[in-house]
């Protein structure tokens, strides 16, 4: 490909659009979305009509580079769109999040001519990606041959590309980790989603890649646990930007922590209107709202819920300045800086968990019946709360390693294995 066949800009479709106005979007769609949540969750994805309610709202475009047809607002924009969507349906906002988000991966990690195929001719991209490695990219004259299956694959159904983590085998003896890009001609997607507790509707389906030839800028080597920043990154040099140098582990988790925020106010949103409509059991029979006890779980979960929804958006603020500071000539975004948000993100997940536990339990018997809003909402709360990456405990002995300097041993010590004596820092 030419220079200059891969140095086009794509139109963006409304150049005038300011962050505001795409949030206030996401906010008018969630009557609908709410009206939809049954069928979602029986289809197994939100419906062919509300993506292109997604698509006309610029929310594919939010991350995605302005030199490719995207709108380039910040994280904490993407955040509130994920929080105002996931108050309408919870699972909806998961595929929407978790498919569009990856657009800053390829925008950031991939060469400039892998970006312009991937986001295409007029800007028109979404692609889910899995973090277990459960592929291979074998080298082929020109470029690579990728093949495997994946489960998980949130935001496959209206996805344009794949972007897998698989095993480079440039040396098959020394697989190396790293991320592909894949067409959607090239995979195909399973019908197997839907049979699981909660998330019902977030499109996670498996994808099969049976033997997928991709040119060599579309398969890299990188680690996504601790990305190597140092210089910039192919995406901040191409598009001048340092939202596109940062890291992995707390922008992924922050997604799923603005879809959780955005659950748990809907939780709130129906055990508001429970209360409102029910009386209490027993004499003197109240509207339960008057009632001290309801009075008391509801502000207990509206504090929860505004503390996690501020942690969000301040790690979304947060990352930026990290990525700003490495773009000015400072110290590069650190892994400590990474797990720490990550880590900080974790607990903000876990105040939702808790406050849509409390809930559910105070809710009434009712309240857990199928069809029922807050039964929803705790089964999709229980997804996210049995996700690997929600285990805070795990992450703690990772966060102590790095602190302590013991990075360099993590992954002997992860094993069992004893680190090596002597200095740490050294």
């Amino acid at each position: 490909m030419s220079t200059r066949a891969i140095s086009r800009s794509v139109p963006v479709p409304e150049p005038n659009l300011t962050p505001d106005e795409m949030i206030q979007r996401a906010i008018a769609l969630r009557p609908r979305l709410l009206a939809e949540q049954d069928e979602a969750e029986r289809r197994g994805v939100h419906s062919e009509a509300i993506h292109q309610e997604f698509r006309k709202a610029g929310f594919y475009r939010c991350l995605q580079p302005r030199r490719f047809g995207g709108y380039e607002f910040d994280l904490k924009t993407y955040y509130r769109i994920g929080i105002e969507i996931a108050r309408g349906c919870p699972s909806t906002s998961w595929c929407l999040i978790v498919g569009s988000g990856h657009a800053l991966m390829l925008g950031s990690y991939f060469g400039e001519e892998a970006q312009a195929e991937g986001f295409g001719p007029v800007g028109d991209f979404s692609a889910p990606s899995v973090a277990a490695p459960s592929g291979t990219a074998t080298p082929v004259d020109g470029g690579w041959l990728v093949k495997g299956k994946w489960g998980y694959a949130s935001g496959a159904p209206y996805s344009t590309h794949f972007m897998p983590s698989v095993l480079i085998l440039e040396k098959p003896d020394e697989p190396r980790a790293g991320i592909a890009l894949v067409p959607r001609s090239q995979w195909k997607m399973l019908d197997d989603w839907g049979a699981i507790l909660g998330m019902k509707g977030s499109g996670s389906n498996s994808i099969v890649v049976e033997g997928a030839r991709v040119p060599k800028s579309h398969v890299i080597p990188i680690d996504m646990l601790n990305i190597e920043l140092a210089g910039g990154t192919p995406g901040s040099r191409l598009h001048g930007n340092p939202m596109y140098a940062g890291r992995c582990l707390s922008f992924f988790h922050a997604e799923l922590i603005s879809v959780m925020v955005g659950l748990g106010y809907a939780a709130i949103d129906e055990y508001e209107k429970i209360i409102r409509t029910k009386s209490t059991l027993y004499p003197p029979m109240i509207p339960r709202y008057l009632h001290p006890d309801y009075q008391r779980f509801l502000g207990l979960a509206l504090g929860m819920m505004n503390a996690a929804k501020r942690l969000v958006l301040n790690a979304g603020e947060v990352y930026m300045e990290y990525c700003r500071r490495g773009a000015e000539g400072g110290e590069p975004f650190t892994l400590e800086e990474d797990l720490e948000l990550l880590a900080s993100l974790e607990h903000g997940g876990r105040l939702v968990w808790e406050a849509v536990e409390m809930l559910f339990r105070t809710a009434g018997s009712s309240a857990a019946k199928d069809g029922e809003r807050m039964q929803r909402y705790y089964r999709d709360a229980s997804i996210y709360r049995g996700h690997l990456s929600a285990q805070y405990e795990m992450l703690a002995q990772r966060i102590a390693l790095v602190h302590l300097g013991l990075d360099h041993d993590i992954s002997t010590t992860e094993r069992g294995s004893r680190p090596p004596a002597g200095d740490p820092k050294k």
